[in-house]
């Protein structure tokens, strides 16, 4: 009875594993004329310091020469007000923001694409993130 418990419970963690890597990695089940497609969501703070430092113009100058370029299909960019905690007072931090979803188009590059967006926002607006959120949704146009 022991040995058939230890075996059992050694099992577990198995299990376990393969259940949650399996949840990870599942498309959800798409119906009709959807498609199983990752989509992309990327959030942007504006504020350098304490102030807004990122404009409407140099975003839509941003937009432009970075996003465009590298996902001509097309993206949806919507004002947000952004929420984080001050890593050095502790403080409760809200600043405007953009969030930016793109359905990725299913090319070899498309992570090395965001980490760029992401590399070229960081770099010239002197950030220190980019929130990066990539799911499988179901998708029709």
């Amino acid at each position: 009875m022991r040995a058939r418990l230890l075996a059992v419970i050694s099992l577990i963690p198995l299990a376990m594993t393969a259940s949650a890597a399996g949840a990870q990695t599942a498309a959800p089940p798409c119906h009709g004329t959807q498609q199983s497609k990752m989509v992309a969501e990327l959030l942007f703070g504006r504020n350098i310091g304490r102030r807004v430092g990122v404009n409407e113009t140099a975003w839509a100058l941003f937009v432009a020469r970075e996003l465009t370029p590298r996902f001509p299909d097309g993206l949806t960019i919507t004002d947000a007000i952004g929420q984080r905690r001050d890593r050095d007072t502790g403080a409760t931090v809200q600043e405007p923001s953009k969030h930016v979803e793109i359905v990725l188009p299913g090319h070899a590059d498309d992570e090395a694409r965001l980490d760029a967006v992401v590399a070229a926002y960081k770099r010239e607006f002197r950030q220190q993130s980019v929130g990066v959120i990539v799911r499988a949704a179901c998708v029709s146009f």
